[in-house]
């Protein structure tokens, strides 16, 4: 690709970030050219982020049915699984799947409601009420 032809369609994320395309210039030579987006990755992204917030709607009903505890809920919208979130913590995988449990859950200490709380970047009380503060 040439280098006035490096895509330059503004996404949500070209205002915060730039993509390096590598492109030819007059001579024929690769150089690094910035790129805003690009209609097809922006399309990928947006259906990704629409799948994440499937997911997340999903796991906030089984939290509020009670077939799950609000862990589930933060793991979505962080985008980690147990194993993940196992390295965040310091649990084992084992224990963080009984914590999914809500009766497990509610009898969990401040001492490890707050290990996930500061993973998750709330509070114990938002952690509990999946109260999100959105910035």
């Amino acid at each position: 690709m040439k280098k006035e032809d490096v895509p330059q369609d503004l996404s949500s994320l070209g205002r915060i970030t730039k993509e390096v395309c590598y492109a030819t210039d007059e001579s024929g030579k690769y150089v690094k050219e910035l790129s805003r987006g690009w209609d097809i990755k922006i399309t990928a992204l947006d259906a990704a982020w629409d799948d994440i917030g499937i997911r997340m709607a999903a796991a906030k009903e089984k939290v509020l049915s009670g077939k799950a505890s609000p862990l589930l809920f933060f793991m979505e919208r962080a985008l980690m699984d147990t194993a993940i979130l196992a390295g965040y913590t310091g649990f084992w995988k084992w224990q963080i799947k009984r914590h999914l449990k809500p009766g497990v859950f509610e009898k969990l200490g401040d001492k490890k409601l707050q290990r996930y709380a500061a993973v998750f970047n709330v509070s114990i009380g938002n952690l509990k009420s999946m109260n999100v503060n959105e910035d």
